[in-house]
């Protein structure tokens, strides 16, 4: 069973979430909360595998929660930012905090379960068009100055890995790009997350795009020099 708590400042958009979750045989609500205070604590009280966060809430918001939740290192879980606009640039600072994905309040019972299930697998959700909007109108500006060491720190293969992940690319077609096995690709990936600091895919496009490694638009290549 996936163990999922709902924060959402809205009791009913809390009750209509949890019908859909728990009519799901592989989905459990372990609990509730109303703001991100009360997320925070129920988030360390109940070790949760998905928080589904609300991003606007009084007290504190779902991104300062997303933050408090991510920075402690023996909290195993992970975060879905939720929202009413694909454009809010809400949903970006969501993603920076640590979130994993982003789910619209919009969302069909199949697509927010889904979700769940895909974040809790440990994956990401980064294909959708909605995030791509994200990356191409938030992220099309990076931070001026010189490129984190760690990135600096990766090998050639390493940092082709890193363009194409950074491209929405999955294990399978980074593999056949590649001409790796797999099992080959994860490994990389593993290594690209550990040297950069990261907890999943989520952060490592968010550092590798907010740095200038990749820019939006551009094709990752294989013949782009390594950092």
């Amino acid at each position: 069973m996936t163990r999922v708590l709902i924060v959402d400042d809205q009791a009913l958009v809390r009750a209509g979430f949890r019908a859909i979750l728990e009519a799901q045989p592989d989905l459990e609500v372990v609990g509730e909360a109303q703001d991100g205070v009360e997320a925070v604590e129920r988030g360390r009280a109940l070790d949760p595998d998905v928080v589904l966060m609300d991003i606007r809430m009084p007290r504190l918001d779902g991104i300062e929660a997303t933050r408090r939740l991510c920075a402690d290192d023996g909290w195993p879980g992970r975060i879905i930012a939720l929202t009413t606009y694909d454009a809010d640039e809400n949903v970006w600072d969501a993603l920076h905090a640590g979130a994993s994905a982003f789910v619209l309040k919009t969302a069909t019972a199949e697509e927010l379960a889904d979700a769940v299930r895909t974040v809790a697998a440990g994956q990401e959700l980064l294909a959708p068009e909605v995030t791509h909007r994200l990356v191409r109108e938030f992220l099309s500006h990076p931070r001026p100055g010189d490129r984190p060491r760690s990135l600096k720190g990766l090998t050639e293969r390493e940092a082709e890995v890193l363009r194409l992940v950074a491209a929405g690319r999955s294990n399978a077609d980074i593999a056949a790009e590649m001409f790796l096995a797999e099992s080959t690709v994860k490994s990389h990936i593993n290594r690209v997350f550990a040297k950069l600091g990261v907890r999943d895919r989520v952060q490592a496009v968010v550092l590798a795009y907010e740095s200038g490694f990749v820019a939006p638009g551009r094709r990752p290549s294989g013949t782009s020099e390594a950092p």
